[in-house]
Formats: structure tokens, C-alpha cells, sequence
């Protein structure tokens, strides 16, 4: 399990002065890099190119397993907070907005267009202050067609969030949201 530490960053949306950016210099330019390599590399490629994506992905720091699923149109932003185990899947167009450690345990499956969230704003706070915090995903878990996974979640082994489900809190092992009946 992935501890729970918010890591809080300034905005200048909230202050009449620019403030220095959310994230350093050289993390734009790494994230920039990676968006290009993908776009021209990857993006357009088949599923069955699985082992050339996550040779991309693990050149830019993700750790990847190497049976992972990452499909080509799936949108990484920050690929050295990605984690994936074995047999775990990325869908199609999947936005993983990992501002903060993305974890997916093995075959657990994040499905087309599903949406990954690893950071929010404080709105208390007059700096509009930037929040990240770990989302994980267990064991055989499967966050179905268009669901939305918010800041700090942890998805426990066998959970099911179902199509187009919001989830900003955790989700017990083998729960399922909305709730269903299991044999």
C-alpha cells in the first residue's frame, strides 16, 4: 500500500503576483520530451507493438512490467510516476494524470477512456494551492468504460468501479461501485 503524504504546490491563479511554477524546469521539459516521443512514436501504433510502448514508457522512467498493456492512445503525463505490474492494463485513450506515484497491481484493468487522477487544488486556500496525493490500484481490480479514480484513492484487490463511476474514496477489496450482485 502507498502512504498517504499530500504534497502541496503553489499556483499563481489565486495571487495578483506570478509565483514560480508547480513543477521545475527540468520536469516540464522531461514531460514535454515524453509527449513528443509518444505522439511520434507510440501513439500511433497497433496493440500488438505492447513491448515497443513500455520500452518508451521505461526509457522515461516508468516501471513497467514487461506484460503490461499500454495502449497507444493512452495519455501518460508524468511517465517516473507510473507503475505497473504484470498482466495490467492501460485501455484506450486512459488518462493517467499521475502528478503524483500511479500504482496498478497485476491484472488489474483500467478501461477505454477512464481517467486516472493524481492531483487537485486546495479551493480553501486564496493561492489555489496544486494537491497531489498516490492513487492504487489492486489485484484484479477493474475500473470500467469512463469512470474517474480522484486524488488519494486506493482501489483494493477484486473492486469493481463500474462505467462511467466516480470514486474519491477507497474502495474496499472486492467491492463494487455502483453496487452489484456477485454469484
Amino acid at each position: 500500500m502507498m502512504r498517504r503524504s499530500a504534497s502541496v504546490t503553489s499556483t499563481s491563479l489565486g495571487s495578483q503576483m506570478p509565483e514560480a511554477a508547480s513543477f521545475s524546469l527540468r520536469h516540464r521539459l522531461l514531460r514535454a520530451a515524453f509527449m513528443l516521443t509518444w505522439l511520434v512514436l507510440a501513439r500511433w501504433t497497433p496493440p500488438t507493438m505492447r513491448k515497443w510502448r513500455n520500452l518508451i514508457l521505461r526509457l522515461f522512467g516508468a516501471h513497467i512490467h514487461p506484460s503490461a498493456q499500454v495502449y497507444g492512445s493512452a495519455q501518460v503525463w508524468y511517465p517516473p510516476n507510473l507503475s505497473m505490474a504484470a498482466e495490467s492494463t492501460l485501455g484506450p485513450r486512459v488518462i493517467c494524470y499521475c502528478m503524483a506515484p500511479v500504482s496498478i497491481a497485476e491484472r488489474a484493468v483500467i478501461s477505454q477512456r477512464s481517467h486516472l487522477c493524481a492531483g487537485t487544488h486546495d479551493i480553501d486556500d486564496p493561492d489555489f494551492l496544486l494537491r497531489t496525493l498516490p492513487i492504487s490500484i489492486g489485484a484484479e481490480a477493474w475500473i470500467a468504460a469512463e469512470a474517474f479514480v480522484g486524488p488519494g484513492v486506493t482501489v483494493g484487490a477484486r473492486a469493481v468501479l463500474g462505467a462511467r463511476g466516480v470514486t474519491v474514496k477507497d474502495l474496499e477489496a472486492g467491492a463494487s461501485m455502483p453496487a452489484i450482485r456477485r454469484a
